[in-house]
């Protein structure tokens, strides 16, 4: 069997900026070559963005997350400086709890290094990269964008892996972020940078055993770099093109290479070859080379051409740069133990079904709400999508203490009630709605659940499952 890609995912937030905007309201534009960004909303980040492409790679792939034997989650951003984030997308997921996890961060190039460990695992693996840096908002800010993908791993794939090179050697302060930092900072010498990116992205290019790639996704801080660097190599110009996404997207840190890579697959032919190499910022590129094309991934174009155009200050808000983000008090506090005994039903809307009457009760604890027996629930994962039964808007100062932070940066937010139904039998479920105007989602409205940013506690972001309209 040969072993390699089989699917891909993609996830891009809802909102974008046009790098015109952010020009006009600062009198330069530090964003060349990029014509439009992607911005997260309050409440996404590196988990949800990740979960959203894991999930849309899984469904594309007909495969099942219990059965993952490898995941790996790559980011600059993680919500915390330490902890092991890839288990919480298992969790999320529904996969198996012996299965293999890794984070690396710290640097663009762990988005194409769990790649190539998911292809080096056994059994089904997926390999995620999700990020949002941020910068100085008068200059780095101006090119950094958002965005996810997921590839799903396996034998008798598609998509093969024939070969990978590295080159290690040290560039200091092409891109870093300082500790205790979460602001992406370079130290600007223009020429420097691209002879430090040209002669990393040059050397793996030559060490790679392929020729005449259809695509390449190569590093691309912004329009204007990965030509240049390709202009070393023999690759050629339309080949570049096909893998350049930052245009559009903005630089997503760990995640730009591989949503190039999965842009190029996603129109290459099964004899094609298709390279990615990707730089570190303080030195070393490592590049990965394959053969074939990938029919069931998602179309990058369409995902990057879509979206809702923001203001400056709306921008401003949603990155969170003028709102301090301060909580009092404590309304919606739910202790640690209590929220991970329920993740089950956060995460995956698991509902208990009643052995006597067998109706639905969420969350599947307690007696049953509909004949109130106190029976042991079988428990049964819910439709992801349904129906707003009932909904209102949550103004300034309606909500709970902890939602401060996810108003002053996103404004009014929508609560519903929201009817699933699962072989016919219906429960009801009160859910925040997210990625919409809150005063259009309407009684009858369908919605499909996905995994937000709920807020955070004690310093612990939490998570759990949100609706957005269909």
């Amino acid at each position: 069997m040969t072993r390699g890609l089989t699917a891909a995912g993609v996830h891009v937030p809802r909102f974008r900026i046009e790098s015109s905007t952010i020009g006009e309201a600062w009198g330069v534009d530090h964003a060349s070559g990029i014509e439009r960004k992607a911005l997260p909303a309050a409440d996404e980040d590196a988990v949800t963005m990740a979960i959203s492409a894991a999930r849309d790679a899984l469904d594309r792939g007909n495969a099942n997350a219990a059965d993952l034997s490898f995941v790996g989650l790559a980011t600059t951003t993680p919500p915390l400086a330490e902890e092991e984030l890839a288990p919480r997308v298992v969790r999320a997921l529904g996969g198996a709890s012996d299965a293999r996890t890794a984070t690396a961060t710290a640097s663009p190039l762990a988005g194409l290094d769990v790649l190539e460990r998911a292809v080096e695992a056994d059994g089904p693996a997926l390999a995620i990269a999700a990020d949002a840096p941020t910068g100085d908002p008068a200059e780095a800010d101006h090119r950094l964008g958002a965005g996810a993908v997921a590839f799903l791993v396996d034998d008798d794939a598609p998509v093969t892996l024939v070969d990978s090179a590295a080159h290690s050697d040290e560039y200091p302060g092409v891109r870093y972020r300082e500790r205790g930092s979460e602001e992406v900072d370079a130290l600007g010498v223009t020429t420097y940078e691209r002879d430090a990116v040209g002669e990393s992205v040059a050397a793996v290019v030559s060490d790679l055993d392929v020729s005449e790639p259809a695509g390449a996704a190569l590093h691309q801080p912004n329009g204007g770099l990965p030509h240049r660097a390709g202009g070393r190599t023999d690759i050629d110009g339309a080949a570049i093109e096909r893998g350049t996404v930052v245009d559009r997207v903005g630089d997503a840190g760990a995640a730009t290479v591989p949503l190039g890579l999965c842009a190029a697959l996603a129109s290459a032919d099964a004899d094609d070859a298709t390279v990615a190499v990707d730089f570190g910022g303080g030195g070393g590129a490592l590049g990965l080379a394959f053969a074939g094309g990938l029919d069931n991934a998602p179309s990058v174009d369409e995902r990057l051409s879509g979206g809702e155009l923001v203001s400056y200050d709306r921008y401003l808000r949603e990155r969170g740069y003028v709102v301090d983000g301060e909580v009092a008090g404590g309304g919606a506090h739910v202790s640690l133990p209590s929220w991970r005994r329920s993740l089950d039903g956060r995460y995956r809307l698991v509902a208990g079904r009643c052995p006597s009457c067998g109706g639905l009760t969420f969350p599947a604890e307690g007696a049953c709400g509909v004949c109130h027996d106190r029976g042991a629930f079988e428990h049964v994962e819910l439709p992801r999508e349904g129906v707003v039964d009932a909904v209102t808007v949550i103004g300034q100062g309606g909500a709970p203490p902890e939602f401060v932070p996810q108003q002053e940066r996103d404004g009014p937010y929508a609560v519903a009630i929201v009817r699933f139904t699962h072989s016919g039998e219906e429960v009801t479920i009160p859910m925040q709605l997210t990625d919409c105007d809150p005063e259009t989602v309407a009684v009858g409205d369908d919605v499909r659940a996905t995994i937000r940013r709920v807020y955070a506690d004690e310093g612990i972001p939490r998570y759990g499952s949100k609706a957005t309209p269909i």
